[in-house]
């Protein structure tokens, strides 16, 4: 099994978050990709199924520890990715769709930052093959409240360590900084690797 590497962030340009805040941000991430390869490796070294059951086992607790793992680094990856070099307005298709699905750009980013305010870990923008439609999921952790075969187009993080060295408890505050940061060259590529 190939070890996966953090990927490296150029959070210059990111405007309302500071160097401090982003960087142990990043240090979280990378410690995700660490416990990750760790799990995995435990995994594949384990040979011993004995007493296995869904109250307490060793694989039970590792495949959980996978999961979270798994998912806290793909999520803070698209995360990184769509607030790095914001700077544009929101532009077709994306917001074609946006409109289709909620009405209006304002409705959406309301919704959007609601969910945010709601969770404890992610509200995410998804575009969902089952009604082929847009949705905002809101997940109170990285295993939790995620949705099967979705795609992630937009990734807002609101677990408490992207924003308290900078914004204490306003969360809100920081949502609004979020959303002014948003790369929605980053979000109309993902959505447009849909139909391609």
């Amino acid at each position: 099994m190939e070890k996966i590497e953090a990927k490296k962030y150029n959070f210059h340009g990111v405007c309302g978050l500071s160097q401090s805040q982003l960087s142990q941000h990043e240090q979280l991430y990378n410690n995700y990709v660490q416990k990750l390869n760790l799990v995995r490796t435990l995994l594949i070294e384990d040979k011993n199924f004995e007493g296995t059951n869904n109250v307490f086992s060793r694989i039970r607790s590792l495949k959980l520890a996978e999961s979270y793992s798994l998912n806290g680094v793909k999520l803070h990856e698209l995360y990184f990715e769509n607030i790095i070099g914001a700077g544009k307005r929101p532009f077709p298709p994306i917001v074609d769709a946006i409109v289709d699905d909620f009405g209006s750009m304002e409705h959406f980013i309301n919704k959007f930052k609601a969910v945010g305010m709601a969770m404890r870990g992610w509200a995410v923008l998804v575009w969902d093959p089952l009604d082929e439609g847009l949705h905002v999921i809101g997940q109170d952790a990285h295993d939790v409240g995620s949705t099967i075969l979705t795609i992630p187009l937009l990734v807002l993080d609101v677990y408490e360590h992207a924003y308290m060295i900078d914004y204490g408890i306003q969360k809100k505050e920081y949502i609004d900084v979020f959303i002014n940061n948003i790369n929605w060259e980053v979000v109309n590529i993902r959505y447009l690797e849909i139909f391609s």
